[in-house]
């Protein structure tokens, strides 16, 4: 019998915030965790603790002068202009707060435990991974750590060798990028917003190894993301035959997310995943962006649905409506009222539409270059 996915979590993600003014106030994994509880989607043995990564194993990828500035930041609450300029930290995007270090390097220490229980097969959920725009000696873009490069680098170390990462994120993944886009061996394909931050991630950027970037216009709909994921994903995946596949789930392509102009609804992410599933033994399946307490909340709990093969609810129970309740959320000073149907379903109504030609031109003129792809 196939083994059961995995979730890890931690508490850690409940008791921090990086700031009452951040996008990243939201509470995002510790509803999911109360949300699968609540509806009793987790049996015995699926939940796993997050460890926390230690400062040697974060040097598997990040510099140790920037570690260890990372600690003292959040050691001391407090950095010197010396210290902002050159690691980036204490800036408006990672600032400084009292689990600065502590929190990303669970997501670190999430990431090294997948790999590890993936050695063999299966799939893993890790909520809190999905920091894909850290730098190897710098905080970058709400990132203070890049756990996704930690998680290849981990498998790697399990004998893994020819790697997928599929990034659904309405950002570009530039820290990934960076780590890995001229290795021959890891395979990455970024779908993501045209002219967002970072800017990075061109149709033309393609750089020395297999990488695949789709800068889709804002209004995206799911009928466009079929598209995509139909004529260009599953056939670079199938083509390439990766021994494990990472997708980044970032939330914030939905529609109501307020830090993209996608609009896309859930309904999108979970049919990405059920094509790429049957696509290599392994599956690590991540977080992301997402600013929305509700939309984030209730497409990572249909996440672990999907990968659990558990039918949806018509309507929310009361326990699972009781955690969507108690979410608050806050926009320019005013607390923002939840649909209703954020507070009682799981599936977002379907969002589709006309496919613009531009975007069937991008993804053919990607497929076309399938010859990259090496053997």
């Amino acid at each position: 019998m196939t083994a059961r996915p995995i979730f890890i979590g931690s508490e850690i993600y409940r008791h921090s915030s990086y700031g009452a003014w951040h996008p990243l106030r939201v509470p995002r994994v510790s509803t999911l965790m109360d949300m699968v509880r609540a509806l009793g989607w987790l049996a015995p043995g699926q939940y796993r603790l997050s460890p926390r990564a230690t400062p040697a194993g974060l040097s598997l990828w990040h510099d140790p002068d920037y570690v260890s500035a990372l600690m003292r930041a959040e050691a001391e609450q407090a950095v010197s202009p010396e210290v902002q300029a050159r690691f980036r930290l204490g800036t408006s995007n990672n600032p400084v707060f009292p689990e600065m270090f502590r929190r990303p390097a669970t997501g670190c220490g999430a990431a090294m435990l997948s790999a590890s229980l993936l050695r063999d097969g299966g799939v893993v959920h890790a909520p809190g991974c999905g920091t894909h725009h850290g730098m190897p000696g710098r905080a970058n873009g709400f990132c203070f750590l890049n756990d996704l490069c930690i998680a290849i680098l981990s498998l790697r170390a399990q004998g893994v060798r020819r790697i997928a990462y599929v990034d659904i994120d309405a950002h570009h993944p530039d820290g990934v990028e960076h780590g890995f886009g001229r290795d021959p061996d890891v395979l990455m394909i970024s779908v993501h917003e045209a002219n967002r931050w970072p800017r990075t991630g061109r149709l033309e950027d393609r750089g020395a190894g297999n990488v695949f970037n789709l800068p889709v216009p804002s209004g995206l709909n799911d009928d466009e993301f079929a598209l995509i994921r139909d004529a260009l994903v599953v056939p670079l995946l199938d083509a390439f035959r990766p021994e494990a596949v990472i997708v980044q789930c970032g939330a914030d392509a939905v529609e109501e997310d307020p830090l993209s102009r996608l609009r896309l609804s859930n309904n999108a992410h979970v049919a990405m995943l059920r094509a790429v599933r049957p696509l290599s033994p392994r599956l690590m399946v991540t977080g992301g962006g997402g600013y929305n307490p509700w939309s984030v909340g209730r497409l990572w709990t249909r996440l672990w649905a999907e990968l659990n093969g558990l039918d949806l609810p018509r309507r929310l129970p009361d326990e699972a409506q009781a955690v969507l309740r108690e979410l608050r959320w806050w926009r320019n000073g005013q607390e923002r009222a939840p649909q209703p149907h954020w507070l009682d379903t799981l599936a977002d109504p379907p969002r589709g539409g006309a496919v613009r030609p531009e975007i069937r031109a991008m993804a053919e003129a990607l497929w076309q270059d399938r010859s990259r792809l090496s053997a």
